[in-house]
């Protein structure tokens, strides 16, 4: 007999034989997890989770019961609480009903390449937290005025600062503290209105930290509050991924366990902030409790489940979020581990799925005040649009699924060493060049098997079907003609599938393929975006866009040329395609390190026209059309010379 088994957060997928361990279907399935001693049950490092429930995107019902009992050697690694959670050795479990087994960070073999650098921007620095130096006067029987009352009067005379709150934490060990200091001290203070710390004079430090929550990763950039430098930078992949890669999977499973679910969503990304804290601060040999502001953008159920509010209605029309304003809490009050007193500035959303990180992203770029007809696009498992200029933005959602990060291809899996990211085919025999992630040369550059392939990612799948498209081995429909002369062009269960990388180059002793289904899953991707972008336009009677940002971190892999001959986005100069980076990360750092900058994303997230695509007449019709390559239709008159004009409309 045998069992599904999904493996997170690589997103591979396969049947396992009953009776396999995890750690042999997970080699099967071209999943690396750690194991030092071979399988022996005697390093412990091999550690995963299963996740229990159902799994309606997959067919499948998990439990611990799926695997067999829990053993004594495991017992050795994993203690009672662990256990407990559904923790498990990979090399002592064994299959015996379907499964989805999450693969933590420290576990995984080959970690997954998330580059989320931060951009160099000109940002005003104005934080929402400062520190202030006094030399206060000691009491004295002449003068017995309070601890506190004399540390309000020094900073309105010295500062001009008046009528302070004080945070009750802080005001606990004042008098030690200030007798401590001999009255010298740093007053941290929040907003001009609340003196949050007060720390010894020889305290110079103040950090913040903007966090990115993605569908699939999280970014954290720690920054120094008064010089605005990004200090250090941790992302880690998103632990949510295990109970679905899209927020609908996550949203369902939330609702299908009240109370629960949504408990295990916000607990597994606090407790990922706060690992990534933890290594930022650990980079500059600094303290998590020296950090005292957070800024937090994400999607729309990331906000809801960070704030541990129910989703539920988010998956409902008329897809209403509980708020959509900025929202200022105590670290303490989430679980965060900076300064128990630090704030958490969580920035506005704009409407139904449209959230905090759409408002970073034009926080970053700014289209609102540009005269240009800019499009921007966010791609992720989340399509996220924003259209427009000076004259007005409208943003739209689209579920573009997780295609372009690997999931849901045959041979898919995220950017991590050993993952096809470049790909050329030659025109005239159809052969195939490709670059792994993690090498420096091509595969026609290396000896079979030195290359070590062992699937592909998002930028791969992109050139591949693109190449394939260019070269006539798929058709504007979308088709893999069998007809091709080419061994690289397979007869499969469903249709054909062409050979990318050789079993003799691979790592998993298998051909990595593209199959007529993985095409299909790209036009569905691309249709999703082409469509959205064709119903925006409309509304704004645009006939044409000047300009395109491609954001996130995603976009910083797309080759612009190849997005556009799959028909991404509407035909325009190449040269007027730029990618960004994690735009949405750059908007979360300006409101950390600007305070006037969140007034602005308020202003956004409320004159922004957001457009409900389910409920655009004409989105079906746009989508069947944008379904062919570059699109049934429109024109693409730059595409001219890229491939053969009787391909294109022009």
């Amino acid at each position: 007999m045998r069992y599904k088994v999904v493996f997170q957060p690589s997103g591979r997928r396969g049947y396992v034989d009953q009776g396999k361990n995890l750690l042999q279907a997970a080699r099967d399935l071209g999943v690396d997890i750690e194991s030092l001693c071979g399988g022996r049950q005697s390093c412990g490092k091999c550690r995963v989770r299963i996740e229990e429930g159902s799994f309606p995107k997959d067919g499948i019902h998990s439990e611990k019961n799926n695997l067999s009992p829990f053993t004594s050697e495991e017992g050795k690694f994993i203690n009672i609480e662990d256990e407990r959670l559904g923790y498990r050795l990979a090399c002592e479990a064994r299959l015996q009903g379907d499964a989805v087994i999450y693969v933590p960070e420290e576990s995984r073999g080959e970690k997954q390449v998330i580059c989320k650098a931060p951009r160099d921007m000109g940002i005003e620095i104005n934080p929402a937290v400062k520190g202030y130096d006094l030399q206060i006067a000691p009491p004295s029987l002449s003068d017995p005025k309070a601890d506190l009352e004399r540390v309000k009067f020094e900073l309105e005379k010295r500062y001009g600062l008046k009528g302070l709150g004080v945070d009750y934490p802080t005001l606990i060990p004042l008098g030690d503290t200030l007798r401590a200091a001999q009255w010298k001290v740093n007053v941290v203070i929040w907003m001009d209105k609340e003196i949050i710390d007060i720390r010894p004079g020889d305290f110079k430090s103040l950090y913040g930290i903007a966090i990115d929550i993605g569908t699939t990763t999280l970014a954290g950039y720690l920054c120094d509050l008064m010089s605005g430098e990004v200090l250090a930078m941790d992302s880690l992949m998103n632990p949510q991924i295990s109970f679905g890669e899209d927020i609908m999977a996550r949203i369902t499973y939330t609702t299908s366990h009240p109370g629960e679910g949504l408990k295990k969503m916000h607990e597994q990304i606090i407790q990922s902030i706060n690992q990534m804290i933890v290594n930022t601060t650990r980079q500059i040999s600094a303290s998590p409790e020296e950090v005292y502001e957070m800024s937090i953008v994400g999607n729309t159920a990331m906000h809801h489940f960070f704030l541990e509010i129910n989703p539920e209605f988010l998956g409902k029309a008329p897809f209403c979020p509980t708020l959509q304003g900025s929202m200022d809490v105590k670290a303490r009050d989430l679980g965060l581990k900076i300064h128990p007193c630090g704030n958490v500035h969580v920035l506005p959303i704009e409407a139904g799925f449209v959230g905090a990180d759409n408002v970073g992203v034009i926080l970053a770029q700014q289209p609102h005040h540009a005269d240009e007809k800019t499009l921007i696009i966010d791609i992720g498992t989340n399509g996220e649009l924003v259209i427009g200029n000076k004259e007005g933005l409208h943003s739209a959602s689209c579920a573009t699924g997780p295609a372009f990060e690997g999931a849901h291809i045959t041979f898919g899996m995220r950017a991590a060493p050993g993952a096809i990211e470049r790909v050329r085919i030659n025109p005239e025999d159809y052969e195939v060049s490709f670059k792994v992630i993690g090498a420096d040369q091509w595969s026609e550059q290396c000896k079979p098997d030195e290359i070590g392939a062992r699937g592909i990612c998002g930028s791969g799948i992109i050139d591949t079907v693109a190449e394939m498209f260019k070269t006539g081995i798929v058709d504007k429909s979308g088709r893999l003609l069998g007809t091709i002369p080419s061994s690289r062009i397979k007869k499969a269960e469903k249709g054909y599938e062409f050979v990318i990388a050789e079993a003799r180059e691979t790592a998993i002793g298998r051909d990595i393929t593209i199959t007529s289904d993985d095409i299909r899953q790209v036009q569905l991707a691309k249709g999703a975006l082409y469509a959205g972008i064709k119903v925006m336009m409309e509304i704004l009677g645009f006939k044409e866009i000047n300009r395109v940002i491609l954001a996130g971190a995603f976009g910083n892999y797309i080759d612009p040329e190849k997005a556009m001959v799959l028909g991404l986005f509407p035909d325009c100069e190449i040269q007027a395609i730029t990618a960004v980076g994690n735009a949405a990360g750059d908007g979360a750092r300006i409101a950390l390190l600007d305070r006037e900058k969140r007034r602005e994303a308020n202003d956004i997230a409320g004159g922004i026209n957001y457009v409900e695509l389910t409920l655009c007449k004409d989105f079906p019709d746009q989508f069947a059309l944008a379904m062919h390559f570059p699109h049934m239709r429109d024109p693409f008159p730059h595409l001219r010379g890229l491939i053969p004009e009787k391909m294109i409309n022009l």
